[in-house]
């Protein structure tokens, strides 16, 4: 609601009738796609589990 009504400045309305992937596709206008990015692979997820492990040593 931030981003739709106060920075996107819409209308109530507006911002409530818009489907989910309406407002996706505004804010890739608006903004970009920065930060988007594939899943990581198994062999990342293997590597940062190695890296950071969820037990104490």
């Amino acid at each position: 609601m931030e981003m739709g009504l106060g920075v996107l400045g819409l209308a109530p309305a507006v911002f409530w009738s818009l489907t989910p992937r309406e407002l996706q596709a505004i804010l890739r206008g608006k903004f970009g796609t920065a930060g988007e990015g594939s899943a990581p692979t198994r062999a990342e997820l293997d590597a940062l589990m190695r890296q950071y492990p969820d037990c104490e040593t």
